[in-house]
């Protein structure tokens, strides 16, 4: 017999002191796991959502409950689960007595945190979504819940106080207005799309409807496009609640900031929310209102798949969740008119009378050469008769100083030599410079006719300033663009040149609005071009003093400028309707664009058992290569459900089959 198999009785004392140690160790290790993973008493199965973004996994699955874990596993709580050989997140939706799976049910491995960050009507509202939009669940909750901050979760929520009592004073031009706030104080459901008049502060007028709502025990959601409208409406609610009764969501504050608002909201603590696209899907407690301002935004479409629209979340919500709904903006989208056609909404607005005192629109042709042809008479006189009572606004399409250059003598673009791409200018005595390798020209000369001279087709808003400084000696010209956007202005009588959307709001208004080289705004290559053109103009007239006066510079004939002189977003967005209506487009159609590469492409048009009446338009090539291509199908509205389920479920099929990526676009901002 060897030493090392000498029997147990031949062991050092100490050495077999130590084996038994082991041993009880390892016998109480394993009796305390065996009661760690017995599973709870009451309701053993957690539903589970898997945050995986795989199509054909798109559903919960049922684990068991653990009885460490039965009262910290609640629903809405962030776990941990293995799924496929590997530990994911995931979130409890449901607890249950039972399950439907023949197997042993694998128990959670552990609860991230017991905080109820997912609410059952948001748990709901992203299957809603992922249906609408072909995507998956995960998807639509990475929007929804923001990160874990775990020192700001543990700090507690203090409770708002009780809502003021605050009578509306500043919807009284405002048609139908009167029952529509009546409603919401009763607490009933009504639904409106309004459209804001010229010289509307229409943050007053959204926090006095949200103070209505929150007066009759209901909470409120407010939707706007970027942190300056979220600012506008924090003061109004502010000046009109007091503290301690809202919150703002954004991701301005940091993540820490952002999840003590977002648990201040699902705990209770806070029934009134203001902010951007995510705000849509705040948790907000007895929500009994959602509001969206300036729907046409293209900041309200999420660039995440599955891309959701915020107007489409909230119609959903307010679907879901029996919520009142105003859709309010200075333009009117064609999306927003088709809601007063099905009769879903009732229409507000001031009435002719009101908006014909408010302001007074013209539009001037560009080739009126007694000032300059970019800045004609009529334009001239208007800044010049504006700047004896208070500021002047203009507005350019360009930031920069000229975005463009040609040859002076017969108008080619000016190229770069090296690369071939654009020429700019970024000041007075700058040379020019190419867009896309920085190489400066410091001799250019034109390849069509030799010629050295420079002219800006497209000038900036710099070089705008510049130019209005010489027309008006002795005025301050200021400007607001990029990142040296003006918040407000006083009553001064100043010139503030600014692009579109970075227009400061003035202390009393401006006393006129010029908006120059609408032909640029107007030659998007895009559907939506003239719509999005009205709807820039409107927003920058609007901020008018009343009997404010706003000059458009350009076809005085163009669909889009007449509607503007006569201040009519609705008559223009029904045009806008029966014209798409009768090109087969949104909204009175749904359409859907599939992009990936050509074999990619060739699969889905194979596997895609689309509804009967689709349209399928393609495949073209794609962006700046050839190997990206995309199909567009188009179904009538009607069948818009139908070809969004035919969507989900090619995409299940790929994500089982492991076939190449396609990305899907239900309704695209942009075609």
């Amino acid at each position: 017999m060897t030493s090392h198999e000498a029997p147990e009785a031949d062991m050092l004392p100490g050495l077999r002191a130590a084996v038994d140690d082991a041993k009880a160790k390892a016998a109480a290790t394993r009796r305390r796991t065996a009661a760690a993973w017995e599973p709870a008493e009451v309701d053993p199965v957690a539903r589970v959502l898997v945050d995986l973004a795989l199509a054909h996994l798109d559903r919960p699955f049922d684990y068991a409950v653990p009885r460490t874990m039965s009262d910290t596993a609640v629903p809405g709580a962030r776990v941990k689960v293995r799924f496929a050989g590997q530990e994911v997140l995931g979130y409890v939706v449901e607890r249950a007595a039972e399950t439907d799976h023949t197997g042993t049910l694998q128990p959670l491995r552990r609860v991230v945190s017991p905080e109820p960050v997912l609410a059952p009507e948001i748990a709901e509202l992203s299957g809603t979504l992922a249906r609408r939009y072909a995507g998956a669940r995960s998807d639509v909750l990475r929007l929804a819940v923001p990160p874990r901050h775990a020192t700001a979760e543990k700090a507690p929520s203090v409770p708002a106080p009780a809502p003021p009592d605050v009578a509306p004073q500043s919807w009284g031009e405002v048609e139908h207005a009167e029952p529509f706030l009546r409603r919401l104080a009763a607490g009933e459901t009504p639904r409106a799309v309004w459209s804001a008049a010229p010289a509307d502060d229409w943050p007053r007028m959204i926090a006095e409807a949200v103070a209505t709502t929150y007066a009759a025990g209901r909470g409120a959601l407010v939707c706007v496009p970027d942190h300056r409208d979220v600012a506008r409406v924090d003061a109004a609610l502010l000046e009109l609640l007091g503290e301690g009764h809202h919150v703002c969501l954004t991701a301005d504050g940091g993540p820490a900031a952002r999840y003590r608002d977002f648990l201040s909201v699902s705990r209770g603590a806070r029934r009134v929310v203001v902010g951007t696209r995510s705000a849509a899907f705040a948790p907000v407690h007895d929500l009994g209102l959602v509001v969206l301002w300036d729907d046409g935004d293209d900041l309200h479409a999420e660039p995440r798949a599955p891309y959701p629209h915020t107007r489409e979340v909230l119609l959903a919500r307010a679907e879901q969740q029996s919520t009142a709904a105003l859709l309010g903006g200075v333009a009117r989208t064609p999306e927003a008119q088709q809601l007063l056609t099905t009769g879903w909404a009732h229409e507000l607005a001031a009435s002719r009378e009101v908006v014909r005192r408010r302001v007074r629109a013209e539009a001037v042709a560009a080739e009126d050469r007694q000032v300059g042809t970019r800045i004609p008479r009529a334009a001239y006189d208007a800044i010049r008769r504006g700047l004896e009572s208070g500021p002047v606004l203009v507005q350019t399409p360009r930031a920069g100083y000229a975005a463009s250059l040609a040859c002076d003598t017969c108008r080619t673009p000016a190229r770069c030599s090296a690369c071939t791409g654009p020429l700019v200018v970024s000041g007075p005595t700058v040379p020019p410079q190419c867009r896309w390798c920085g190489h400066v020209e410091a001799a250019w000369a034109c390849s069509a006719c030799r010629g050295r001279g420079l002219r800006a087709p497209v000038r900036g808003e710099a070089r705008t300033a510049e130019e209005l400084g010489r027309m008006f000696p002795g005025t301050t010209v200021r400007s607001s663009s990029g990142e040296r956007v003006l918040e407000r202005v006083g009553a001064t009588p100043d010139i503030v040149v600014a692009t579109v959307g970075a227009e400061p709001v003035a202390a009393e208004g401006y006393a006129a609005v010029l908006i120059l080289d609408t032909w640029l705004t107007l030659a998007r290559d895009d559907l939506r071009a003239s719509e999005e053109a009205l709807r820039r103009w409107l927003n920058a007239g609007a901020l008018v003093r009343p009997g404010g006066h706003v000059v458009a510079v350009g076809d005085p004939a163009h669909p889009a400028l007449q509607a503007l002189v006569r201040w009519d977003p609705a008559g223009f967005a029904r045009r806008e309707v029966e014209e798409r209506s009768q090109a087969h487009l949104p909204p009175a159609a749904r359409m859907a664009i599939v992009t990936g590469d050509l074999g990619a492409l060739d699969d889905v048009l194979h596997l895609l058992d689309l509804p009967e009446g689709t349209e399928v338009l393609g495949p073209v090539p794609f962006g700046k290569g050839e190997s990206e291509h995309r199909v567009l199908l188009r179904v009538p509205s009607a069948g818009g459900e139908r070809l969004s389920g035919a969507l989900g479920d090619l995409q299940r099929v790929r994500s089982a089959r492991k076939l190449d990526p396609v990305r899907i676009q239900v309704d695209p901002l942009t075609v």
